[in-house]
């Protein structure tokens, strides 16, 4: 029971410092610019004013390439610290 317990207090402080870190993404070149937490929930966006001198397709393109890459280093992010606070046991749902 302890050692649920204590497993139940790290995932709670892991949830916890995953929506404090920040990750931010950029592509283009820095023309883009995202910002989400460990949670994958986005904070930011920014766009440099001359992508938007670019064709739609390019913009799009551009602003789409960011959102993906931070979803996916948001999700790598935060599977890899809920492992190390369930110690690699396999609990569904989680994550």
């Amino acid at each position: 029971m302890k050692q649920a317990e204590k497993m139940q207090r790290q995932i709670a402080e892991t949830q916890a410092a995953l929506a404090a870190r920040e990750l931010e993404v950029s592509s283009g070149g820095g023309a883009v610019v995202i910002k989400t937490n460990g949670h994958g929930e986005f904070l930011s966006l920014k766009l440099n004013p001359e992508l938007l001198k670019e064709d739609a397709a390019f913009v799009e393109e551009t602003i789409l390439g960011a959102v993906k890459e931070a979803a996916a280093k948001a999700k790598a992010l935060s599977e890899a610290e809920m492992r190390k606070a369930t110690a690699g046991m396999s609990l569904p749902g989680l994550m």
